[in-house]
């Protein structure tokens, strides 16, 4: 079973092995995949192992891997800091999951604290999709409101009330100053329509308008301070969105899954010097492991508290305790046998996996690499030496290419226009960006097709030249007549 890929004139019998699993895939998993964003046509590779830098398809080819885990692999694969943590957890205390509080739930959110100063009290999650819905939920129970305020092209996770406007057709999406939402998903509802309001990105006047009209509906504004993980708000923008949330009782949350630790230890926020109200992390927090953390002031953070609370699981021991009237209990007594009339109410937050031993001890790894002398910069140089020589190879063919991004995060963008939001992406030329990336596929440089780059601690000079050349090559094969 052969495949011809964009860009390509002839069937190319490289990837049979991938088609033919591809084909038995979509007989018991819908579509093939278990997460849409890993389809691609006519159908994904498949990949069989990895190391370091590197990933090695069913059909025996190797790639440089530039998708990392969609940026979760910021050590590259197999890193021997994180499999080492990662058995030290299940040979040496002996299990992968306790089922109770653990040292290192405590270990990991001291150090968030430490790293991230908006940071006072931190949560976990099974993922950063679950870390952006608390967020919200918190948000929506701290304020006692209901609508939430999202940007245009931003993306918050796979569930209802932030399925709008992610990647939506121009004209259904209203004026740039007052985006529509435009619903991204079947099973959406009118009331989520309603409930989820749309914002231009790095268009201060135009959010200000917005948000002033609605401020006494909305819990919360939710962005990506880099959208997508690679156009970074201007700072002024920052600067006014925060002031302004902060003026009219807005929760600000920063949606940091992809850029957490991927611009600095302390996120994004750190460079701009901005405090967001609660965070949201995901991705690197983990080391290759599903995670999610939201972080945040305490005052708000305490509401998901059960101490003392009226709570799913806390139960009354006995009618008599639930008589109303009785005294609270003396500090230092069980609060769960305070009687229920006088418990306060909690947000429920619960999970049979959330603080995961096995994947914290992963995640703290990862950092500890991370805060070693020269890591960050090493990265960050390396990076920076890549978009630069990639900008000169297409510029040299005459092809207006952008790598727009900030810290170890980057995408190729074909435009002379600035890119300051999705309406300036949308306008890019995406046609040849895709045939470019499944000419690197048949070159051996990996990142799903239209994906953004992600750099690891563990690519090497070698690899950034390797991807120069093939860079080079997709270009003369593209542009052959």
């Amino acid at each position: 079973m052969g495949v011809q890929l964009l860009g390509d004139t002839t069937v190319g019998k490289r990837w049979d092995v991938s088609a033919q699993l591809y084909e038995d895939a979509c007989a018991v998993i819908p579509g093939g995949v278990s997460a849409n964003i890993k389809y691609f046509s006519p159908y994904p590779i498949f990949m069989e192992r990895a190391h370091g830098s590197r990933l090695y398809d069913v059909d025996g080819h190797e790639y440089i891997d530039y998708l990392l885990g969609y940026g979760a692999l910021i050590l590259g694969h197999g890193h021997p800091k994180v499999v080492s943590a990662v058995m030290h957890q299940l040979l040496e205390n002996g299990t992968p999951v306790f089922g109770t509080p653990n040292r290192i739930e405590t270990d990991m959110a001291r150090k968030l604290v430490e790293l991230f100063p908006s940071m006072e009290m931190v949560r976990f999650t099974n993922s950063g999709m679950e870390a952006t819905l608390l967020a919200i939920r918190v948000a929506q129970a701290y304020t006692g409101k209901r609508k939430i305020a999202k940007f245009e092209g931003h993306y918050h996770g796979g569930y209802n009330q932030v399925l709008f406007s992610i990647n939506p057709d121009l004209e259904r999406a209203g004026r740039a100053e007052e985006p529509t939402p435009v619903p991204e998903s079947l099973g959406l509802t009118s009331e989520e329509a309603e409930n989820t309001v749309i914002l231009p990105f790095n268009q201060l006047d135009a959010c200000e308008a917005i948000l002033r009209r609605h401020a006494d509906e909305l819990a919360a504004v939710i962005l990506e301070p880099v959208q997508g993980g690679f156009i970074p708000a201007e700072a002024s923008f920052m600067k006014g969105l925060r002031q302004l949330t902060e003026e009219l009782g807005i929760v600000l949350i920063f949606d940091e899954v992809k850029t957490g630790f991927r611009v600095t230890l302390g996120g994004v926020q750190d460079i701009y010097g901005i405090r967001p109200d609660l965070t949201a992390l995901g991705k690197v927090l983990g080391g290759g492991f599903p995670v999610g953390a939201v972080g945040g002031k305490k005052d708000i953070m305490e509401i998901m508290s059960p101490s003392g609370a009226r709570d799913v699981f806390a139960f009354v021991d006995s009618p008599a305790d639930a008589k109303a009237g009785e005294t609270p209990p003396a500090p230092g007594t069980d609060p769960g046998k305070q009687p229920a009339s006088k418990r306060r109410q909690v947000l429920f937050h619960s999970g049979t996996y959330n603080g995961h031993p096995t994947v914290l001890a992963a995640g703290l790894a990862t950092i500890r690499v991370l805060e070693s002398p020269g890591t960050m910069e090493r990265l960050m140089e390396n990076t920076h030496f890549l978009r630069k020589q990639l900008e000169n190879i297409y510029h040299k063919y005459g092809i207006p290419l952008q790598t727009v991004g900030m810290g170890s995060i980057f995408s190729l963008v074909i435009t002379e226009r600035p890119i300051k939001n999705y309406r300036d992406l949308a306008a890019a030329n995406t046609a040849l960006r895709k045939k470019l990336d499944y000419e690197l596929l048949r070159l051996g440089v990996y990142t799903k097709p239209l994906n953004r780059y992600s750099m690891s601690v563990v690519h090497t000079k070698e690899d950034l030249h390797k991807t120069v050349e093939a860079h080079e090559e997709a270009v003369r094969r593209v542009m052959r007549p």
